[in-house]
């Protein structure tokens, strides 16, 4: 049976690329199918007339189902602003049935894992109804927290765990990234192990190598 995995965070910039990528090396490490799938990206680089999204292309580089770019990344644009934003000053239009569709496209049936990469925080706008927390409520996925270590943290973890809780999805696991630098990093991180009614997954360190980073994520709850 295919793992559907989505992967949000406490607020943009909390590195849900960084550590969506160690995963998927980890699991193409032991040898599963992993499609990546990061519907939405904006602020990306005009390339021959492509629109090509960096996180995006992380994530491409590291599944291995033969994706193409645009499977993995169906909506880009180019400003870096809020994807609802973007789409209409590009007169495009988001919505669930067309990240849907997008979703079907992808390797489904060869696939051990899918890991969808949200964009910005749980409830992010992709119209003026709709939301992409939605997305993940009408495929059944799995949710993993980035919860990004800075002040303020704590707050945002557990407002942003009512809301996925609210919605009846599973919480899998949390991921504490650690990249900013946090006065009494571990008391923060041993509150929130606390409160938060799921297993820690990883504790990330500033570090650019993905394989030294892959190897800190405890894959046994995924």
């Amino acid at each position: 049976m295919t793992r559907r995995l989505f992967v949000t965070a406490t607020d943009t910039d909390a590195g849900k690329t960084h550590f969506t990528e160690a995963l998927i090396y980890a699991l193409v490490k032991k040898q599963y199918n992993v499609a990546a799938f990061k519907p939405i990206s904006a602020g990306c680089e005009n390339v021959d007339g492509q629109l090509l999204n960096e996180d995006a292309q992380r994530l491409h580089g590291r599944a291995n189902l033969g994706q193409t770019i645009e499977n993995v990344n169906p909506f880009a644009f180019e400003p870096p602003i809020a994807p609802h934003i973007a789409a209409k000053e590009a007169n495009q239009t988001l919505s669930l049935p067309l990240l849907t569709s997008a979703y079907q496209r992808l390797p489904l049936a060869m696939s051990d894992y899918v890991i969808t990469e949200g964009a910005g925080g749980w409830q992010l706008p992709i119209n003026e109804t709709e939301y992409l927390s939605e997305f993940a409520i009408s495929e059944s996925m799995d949710i993993i927290l980035v919860v990004n270590m800075k002040l303020g943290c704590l707050n945002h973890a557990l407002l942003t765990l009512a809301a996925i809780k609210a919605t009846g999805l599973n919480l899998v696991g949390w991921v504490a990234n650690c990249y900013q630098g946090m006065s009494r990093l571990e008391d923060n991180i041993a509150t929130l192990t606390a409160k938060v009614d799921a297993p820690l997954l990883a504790v990330l360190p500033y570090e650019s190598n993905i394989e030294s980073l892959s190897a800190k994520i405890d894959l046994s709850h995924l």
